[in-house]
């Protein structure tokens, strides 16, 4: 029997619309602070509202999005929200104060809760069912390469042409999501129509399926927030400074070898046979991280986190999206996000203040203690309950 297709045009497309909107994160949140730091002549926690402002605006967006997926459509979303982000891109040319950037970061994020939402929405509903954990897998891709790629990019403009063009790089690549997204052909379902009239509640904001697996995210979402934070002062801390720009390159390599694996797997034998290994190697890692004197086991643990936790990100989404109604594959996206978000957002406050208290080495070896309770907490959100609704689904029929 033939496999459904997977690598449509619309498929490349909205993966390509989504690298270009994670490219764009990417290359302003590393340069951002300093920018405000150097240029505008702000104070640290300044330069951190700039990341902080953009994912609080994200998160609260989300929800939002989530519900206007169901009234609007998923195409009418997508394109305002991709024309809300390419047009922030466009603004930071003019302020010239501190004051003045929060404000557009504030909108920016607005954009951009709204379109990876869309993007993930999308995405879920056009990935053949069978074939929806390798597909999501693909997808999750295209955030991991602009994660590396971002970074370097954005360093590279700000310190050998300057924030001109670091600017016009961020417009350029963010209208590129937009022209990639413009392209994704999708049809309109009734389903937008039968609850438009629906009243507002703010539970209607959530998907109550979505929150269980979010909340396992969103926990070991805060080590990865330390990674993320502190990984390259680490670096400098035990001497490999040399090596620490190679250590998401490392974690991108192993992900683009084991994602045709891994997202095969998930189909084929269900979550449970990649999540409780993906969270074992993501503590090895960390642990490895913290013990790392020499280059050799710095990037092992960099290959060793991108088995582990990068298959349990994407492994997370699909749980989010398949235990929810076709019709609330939206709202379970939005959901998902932005509880993991606050995970994000939350670890680089609480780690931000441990690190005053503890050396780097400590912090990660900790993590890796830390990030073992995940696995209960997964039995006991996803597994046991899961166990039990199959258990219920059987009874009824037998019945």
């Amino acid at each position: 029997m033939n496999k459904p297709k997977l690598w449509t045009k619309d498929f490349i497309s909205v993966s390509l619309s989504n690298f270009f909107l994670f490219m764009t994160f990417y290359i302003l949140l590393v340069t951002l602070p300093s920018y405000v730091l150097q240029e505008l002549h702000g104070n640290a926690s300044e330069a951190g509202l700039m990341t902080t402002l953009f994912l609080l605006s994200a998160i609260i967006s989300r929800p939002i999005a989530g519900q206007w997926l169901e009234r609007v459509g998923n195409k009418r979303v997508l394109l305002t929200a991709l024309v809300i982000f390419a047009g922030a891109s466009l603004l930071y040319f003019f302020p010239k104060t501190v004051i003045g950037f929060l404000l557009i970061r504030l909108l920016h994020g607005v954009g951009f809760g709204m379109a990876t939402t869309a993007v993930g929405t999308i995405v879920a509903d056009m990935i053949p069912t069978s074939r929806r954990g390798e597909g999501m897998g693909y997808f999750a891709m295209s955030t991991n390469i602009a994660m590396v790629l971002g970074p370097f990019v954005g360093l590279m403009a700000v310190q050998q042409w300057g924030a001109k063009i670091l600017f016009t790089l961020s417009v350029i690549v963010a209208f590129c999501s937009l022209l990639t997204g413009l392209s994704v052909k999708l049809t309109s379902n009734g389903q937008h129509h039968e609850v438009a009239h629906s009243n507002f509640s703010i539970w209607n904001l959530i998907e109550p399926t979505a929150v269980p697996i979010a909340v396992v995210g969103s926990f070991l979402a805060i080590v990865y927030s330390a990674l993320l934070s502190f990984v390259s002062i680490y670096a400098d801390e035990i001497h490999l400074a040399s090596v620490s720009s190679l250590f998401f390159v490392v974690y991108a390599i192993v992900l683009l070898i084991s994602r045709p694996f891994t997202g095969k797997w998930l189909d084929l034998y269900g979550p449970n046979v990649i999540t409780f290994p993906g969270i074992f190697l993501f503590a090895i890692g960390m642990f490895i991280l913290s013990k790392s004197g020499a280059a050799f086991t710095f990037l092992l643990s960099a290959g060793m986190i991108g088995l582990g936790w990068g298959t349990l990100f994407p492994t997370f989404q699909t749980i989010a999206i398949q235990d929810a109604e076709p019709r609330k594959r939206g709202l379970a996206t939005a959901t998902f996000l932005s509880i993991y978000d606050m995970g994000i957002a939350l670890g680089s406050f609480i780690v931000g203040a441990i690190v005053s208290k503890m050396d780097y080495s400590t912090l990660y070896f900790y993590c890796s203690l830390y990030i073992l309770i995940g696995v209960v907490l997964y039995y006991f959100l996803h597994t046991r309950k899961s166990k039990i609704k199959s258990q219920e689904i059987i009874k009824e029929q037998e019945i």
